[in-house]
């Protein structure tokens, strides 16, 4: 197809020329005839009035190539309207003057300072040349730098910054041979990655993404390869391609190859596959196209719900997390038999994530409220109910299906009760506070073995173990029911902003004294030695993963005074076994608590990974890999869980150090105590460093901590955490907690994978419009 004929003006400027010579310009189209156009010692204005297409080539006579490639400027400017040709031919031939006048001065400026000033390099001259035209003719300066592209300029670079990177290869030999072959081409490939960033390449990286070529940001899997490639480019693009070239393709393997070492194959294919083999020997093969694993955190709640499991790998989940901070074997034992049978009968992967508890600060026990469950329907805010309170009935260990959402659940005993319970019936009882109410029998449904009762109320009731539920019949017939394990309602200490707090590690003190008031102060225990031994007046000091913040005001042996800070207008809820952080103190943390290595071994036997948890420094890692070769645990896979500044500044260390063991590896972002120990304005850049290094050395990360927390808490997702979950996708695994409705959010969390991955959904989504379909 033939393109419209337009009119350019070539333009070429120089610094030095020799004022005796004519020289001759050819301008050589590949698609049309080769004219020769004389050049006055100054300045030249081509006019191109014909259709062109296709790559020009200008060449200078009589000029030494190096003097071509430091003085001679070109560049080219549209003209919009030929009918002013002569009115553009003079403001054209101002600004040539302009650019003539200039130059000739910075001509003669340099050749008084030859002597000084020789070796000035030939990208300031560019640069400067680049700005005066660019202000003469209004053109943007990365319009110009297109024209002004020298291949040689950032060959120069490259080639150094490769140099860089091998040396630092070279310089960190010995601690990359202590690697085990399975990390070693991931570990290289992290040395290359840290070398490259503690280099100032900014200005590098933004020249090559101005002319089409790599972002170096970008290259962290591949970091070698990247910069190789993008050599090699340059070498193809150098306008005198006759020159012999001088640098190997892969300088790497020239320099291996002539040591006689053998080569590491570092390319780019080569290490996205050893990225894709490290995830999938920590967490298995991927499911149902998506590109993410989902991790689900699991308690005794799964214990009191058989079918909780089962729910949760129906709806996508694919690994299961066990906190060893919480309850014990027995209940550990249980879930992951649970966990192990559903994956079985369901024919679904199914992995054990087990966290060890680690040296955290945590709040002791508060004593326990009355076991007691209240009913309440939901109400407007004049009072009127909106909708009765739904209670499911059934006998014990009968748990409701998960697609129900219901305000409690009633375990009831009684022979002849459920043989003659209807829809339709009213079960009529007395309240703890002694109020006659009664429960609506609305629905009956079937779950496998056992069937159940939905039941509506339209008052507020207050129901205990023992609680007895009637059934009035005709002829005064009355069936009984009794209500079972209720369990007790869980206690809390309600802090507001300007409240005192006592924390005592005194453990001879009975519950009922932990919570009570010593002058207004409501207390609660720590009996972790270290918070005491390290805190001082003035020490900031927060609560439940920094939902309220205090000021350490005083200090004993035994008890700490603090002053909140922070907290809800309402009143910050704070309960028993709360996450203590002390951000600002020097606090010394042994490796492995003794608590660790029992858990341990029970993990080595029933799990197929252990989380480190409060990794601080590399003689924490050396501990844990000591106490694994101990146990011969070769295959079971470490997760470092990256929750403290110490561990953040040194992971690169950390990395390579665990890179010496053959056990599968992967990094877990803790971002709730990370947020708390780094500060919340840094918890953004932070959480992007560690999946870049993570990256570079080809590490999966698990992405955690309040992942669509508001849903899975109360069944209403934000659209915040709907973005953060597209954020988490750049991560090998999406870890949730435990709520209300877990099975819910895992449901979503898999749909928005399966959206965000799935090539074929794309069709489905709403296109925007473009000005042609307007």
């Amino acid at each position: 197809m033939k393109l419209p004929a337009v009119s350019f003006h070539l333009i070429v400027c120089h610094g030095s020329l020799p004022n005796h010579a004519i020289c001759k310009v050819h301008l050589a189209d590949l698609t049309s005839s080769k004219p020769n156009v004389q050049l006055s010692p100054s300045t030249l204005r081509v006019p191109l009035n014909n259709a062109f297409s296709g790559h020009y080539h200008l060449r200078i006579q009589g000029i030494s190539k190096e003097h071509q490639r430091k003085y001679i400027k070109v560049f080219a400017k549209l003209q919009e309207n030929d009918d002013s040709e002569s009115n553009s031919r003079k403001t054209y031939e101002d600004m040539l003057d302009a650019i003539t006048h200039k130059s000739e001065s910075d001509d003669r400026s340099e050749k008084s300072a030859l002597g000084s000033t020789e070796s000035s390099s030939h990208v300031e001259e560019s640069s400067s040349h680049v700005e005066e035209v660019s202000n003469c003719l209004s053109f943007p300066r990365q319009e110009l730098s297109q024209y002004l592209f020298d291949p040689e300029v950032y060959l120069h670079k490259l080639r150094a910054v490769n140099l860089h990177v091998l040396a630092s290869e070279q310089w960190n030999a010995s601690s990359l041979k202590t690697c085990h072959r399975t990390y070693l081409a991931s570990a290289t490939n992290l040395i290359h990655y840290l070398a490259l960033h503690c280099l100032d390449v900014d200005q590098l990286k933004e020249d090559l993404c101005s002319v089409g070529f790599l972002n170096l940001e970008y290259a962290n899997t591949n970091v070698l390869a990247s910069i190789t490639a993008s050599i090699q480019l340059l070498e193809n693009l150098k306008s005198d391609f006759s020159c012999k070239r001088t640098w190997p393709t892969d300088m790497r393997n020239y320099l291996a190859l002539q040591e006689g070492e053998k080569v590491m194959d570092l390319g780019t294919s080569a290490m996205r596959k050893r990225a894709s083999m490290h995830a999938t020997a920590l967490f298995g093969p991927l499911q149902e196209k998506k590109n993410v694993h989902i991790m689900v955190t699991v308690g005794r709640e799964a214990l009191a719900n058989e079918m909780l499991l089962s729910d949760l790998l129906k709806a996508g989940a694919n690994i299961v997390r066990i906190n060893c901070a919480h309850d014990g074997p027995s209940v550990w034992s249980e879930i992951i038999r649970l966990a192990k049978n559903s994956s079985q009968m369901l024919e679904k992967p199914c992995r054990i994530l087990m966290d060890l508890a680690g040296p955290k600060l945590r709040t002791g026990p508060l004593k326990t409220g009355p076991d007691v469950m209240k009913i309440a329907p939901k109400r407007a805010a004049q009072g009127d109910v909106i909708s009765p309170a739904q209670v499911w009935l059934s006998r014990t260990g009968c748990r409701p299906p998960a697609h129900l959402s219901l305000d409690a659940t009633l375990f009831v005993e009684g022979d002849r009760f459920f043989k003659e319970l209807e829809v339709g019936d009213v079960l009529k009882f007395i309240d703890v506070r002694g109020k006659r109410r009664s429960l609506t029998i609305s629905k009956k449904i079937s779950v496998f073995s056992c069937c159940g009762y939905v039941a509506e109320s339209l008052k507020t009731a207050y129901l205990e173990s023992g609680t007895k539920l009637c059934i009035q019949r005709k002829k005064g017939k009355v069936s009984i029911g009794e209500v079972v394990n209720v369990p007790a309602m869980e206690h809390f200490i309600r802090l507001r902003v300007g409240d005192l707090l006592t924390i005592t590690r005194d453990p001879r003190l009975s519950l009922e004294e932990i919570d009570g008031t010593t002058y207004g102060a409501p207390r609660i225990t720590c009996d972790s030695g270290r918070l005491f031994n390290s805190v001082k007046p003035g020490d900031p000091i927060a609560f439940d993963d920094g939902r309220i913040w205090g000021v350490v005001k005083g200090t004993s042996i035994n008890e700490i005074v603090v002053s909140i800070t922070q907290a809800s207008p309402k009143g910050s809820k704070l309960g028993a076994e709360k996450s203590i952080n002390i951000p600002n103190s020097d606090m010394h943390f042994e490796g492995l608590t003794s608590k660790d290595l029992v858990d341990l071994d029970f993990i080595a036997s029933n799990a197929d990974m252990v989380g480190i948890s409060f990794i601080r420094k590399l003689s924490d890692m050396v501990i844990v890999l000591q106490e694994l070769e101990k146990r011969n645990l070769r295959g079971l896979g470490i997760v470092m869980k990256i929750e403290t500044r110490g561990a953040f500044e040194n992971l690169p260390l950390l990395l390579l150090l665990a890179m010496q063991s053959p056990n599968p590896l992967g990094v877990m972002i803790a971002r709730g105590d990370l947020a708390v120990e780094c500060g919340w304005d840094q918890m953004a850049g932070i959480q992007e460093q560690i999946l870049s290094i993570c990256s570079a050395a080809h590490v999966p990360v698990i992405w955690a901590t309040q992942v669509l927390e508001s849903l899975t808490k109360s069944g209403i997702p934000t659209r915040a955490e709907i973005t953060d979950v597209a954020s988490g996708m750049r991560a090998s695994c999406i870890m949730l907690n435990k709520g209300k409705y877990i099975v819910e959010a895992v449901a979503m969390l898999n749909s928005i994978l399966h959206n965000c991955t799935a090539k074929k959904n794309v069709k489905t989504l709403p296109k925007p419009l473009f000005p042609s379909s307007c």
